[in-house]
């Protein structure tokens, strides 16, 4: 199954967040990104790709440990920015040291039970909004249009583990479906 460690913001951030989103989509030339959903938006802290039945519980048993070893953290949305001309997404301000702590740890405990991580990057918090459809677009005028925005804070307080299932080829604005497989409360008390 194909799945990743996540950061969910609760619905009332998501609420936030969507008539930027839907401004961003009316934009000119907005037709020519790949605009993620609702149901997609979530911070990836660690993604693992295509991992065997026979090794989840280990992974998450170490996820587990990864969160208990993680205390309760403030982050709200805010900014933007892009990857290249590929990628749209807006940023996090707050404890993202610690947010970047986790992601390290959910790495590693991917690493220990055994799943392929591929190659090591700092983690920057992102939450995805939309991808280029060709291969390079110009993104600064929907990062300028996210300068302004900023959304309340709230306690991340759960790490997720996610699997995600890719849409039909060929079928037109099919999104990826996400389910939450499990999750953990941080802290010593998760």
């Amino acid at each position: 199954m194909r799945l990743f460690a996540a950061v969910v913001p609760p619905s009332s951030v998501i609420g936030e967040l969507e008539p930027v989103a839907r401004g961003l989509e009316g934009m000119p030339g907005a037709e020519r990104l790949r605009w993620t959903g609702r149901p997609g938006w979530h911070f990836t802290l660690a993604f693992y790709g295509e991992v065997a039945e026979e090794v989840v519980p280990e992974l998450s048993e170490r996820l587990a440990r990864a969160a208990r070893r993680t205390e309760p953290f403030r982050l709200a949305l805010g900014g933007g920015g892009h990857f290249g001309g590929r990628t749209l997404w807006v940023g996090a301000s707050g404890d993202t040291g610690v947010m970047g702590l986790l992601a390290d740890r959910a790495e590693a405990a991917a690493r220990k039970a055994g799943v392929e991580t591929g190659e090591y990057r700092p983690y920057r918090p992102h939450l995805t909004l939309a991808r280029s459809r060709r291969h390079s677009e110009d993104l600064r005028p929907y990062v300028a249009a996210l300068d302004g925005f900023a959304g309340r804070e709230w306690t991340v307080g759960e790490l997720c583990l996610i699997r995600s299932r890719l849409p039909e080829a060929g079928v037109p604005g099919e999104q990826p479906r996400y389910e939450t497989v499990e999750r953990w409360a941080l802290g010593a008390g998760g």
